[in-house]
């Protein structure tokens, strides 16, 4: 199959286009500067442009692009980043999937666990309803953006990520130097649940989307079994040999974070029904699994 991939730099996509390749796909990446080399095609999602000549041919559309959520302190500005940076890029590859004499049969666009919001200690899957406050309303945009490829009669699948165990970027190439150190510990009161997967069963998921021609919709991309704060601490902790008896106090969170902070004292028990129902197989089904395969990648 040619692919077409966009955000191919990030953490996600500069792991899947590697492993698309290794399977037997034809990927091509979209670049916002001249491109440089034949897999490259240009594209401009603030002004809504896409190279089509370049993307005629494209039999499946991965969209992994958007400002990161947690790459900034969430003031007024940079959360207008955040929605419409995923918004423009869903848009544009959206409209230009529809407008290709040849369309695509599947675009996978990207999506987030934060639509559920805080759900505490209750376990949620894709038939839940989106939670309230700033994400679930971004996440909903976001969704939304990719309805000129749904109207166009093409399958959009979203895949919607919970946090990626990785030490290569995101959240947790944050934390695996602070408990190498000795200085990891729990966030808040630990009971926070958080909802996991590991980045390379991330990256089969987002095939499993490409591939699997009944799947579209929300897929929640995350672990079987996703772990409180504090159980993640110990996994941590045990797999480093370092000590985790270092708290992070939530008022201080909130001094340090704003409002972010509600992202991580919040709880997020998602679990991954679609995939499970249609048999995907997980390679780290634990956070056990997941560190150690973090460690070792």
């Amino acid at each position: 199959m040619r692919i077409a991939v966009t955000g191919a730099s990030g953490l996600i996509g500069s792991a899947l286009v590697p492993h698309l390749r290794s399977v037997g796909h034809d990927v091509v990446q979209l670049v916002r500067r001249a491109p440089s080399a034949p897999d490259e095609i240009r594209w401009n999602p603030a002004a809504g442009e896409v190279d089509l000549a370049a993307l005629e041919g494209v039999e499946g559309i991965v969209n992994l692009s958007g400002a990161g959520v947690g790459d900034h302190r969430w003031t007024d500005d940079y959360k207008r980043t955040i929605l419409t940076s995923r918004v423009e890029c869903t848009r544009t590859i959206a409209d230009a999937a529809a407008r290709l004499q040849q369309r695509p049969r599947v675009l996978v666009s990207a999506s987030a666990i934060g639509y559920y919001g805080d759900t505490g200690d209750r376990a949620v899957d894709e038939s839940a309803p989106a939670g309230s406050g700033f994400l679930p309303e971004v996440v909903q945009a976001w969704e939304a953006a990719a309805d000129p490829a749904r109207e166009a009669g093409i399958r959009v699948a979203h895949p919607r990520t919970g946090l990626v165990v990785s030490a290569k970027g995101g959240a947790w190439a944050r934390m695996f130097p602070l408990f190498k150190l000795g200085l990891g510990g729990k966030l808040g009161s630990g009971r926070q649940y958080w909802s996991w997967i590991s980045l390379r069963d991330e990256v089969c998921a987002l095939q499993f989307l490409l591939e699997q021609e009944h799947l579209s919709g929300p897929v929640n991309l995350t672990g079987p079994a996703p772990a409180t704060n504090a159980e993640i601490t110990h996994v941590m902790g045990r797999e480093l040999g370092r000590p985790t008896l270092i708290a992070a106090p939530s008022f201080a969170l909130k001094a340090v974070l704003g409002e972010f902070s509600s992202e991580v004292l919040g709880s997020a028990r998602v679990l991954p029904k679609v995939l499970e129902d249609a048999q995907f197989r997980f390679q780290d089904p634990t956070i056990d699994a997941a560190v150690r395969t973090a460690l070792t990648a």
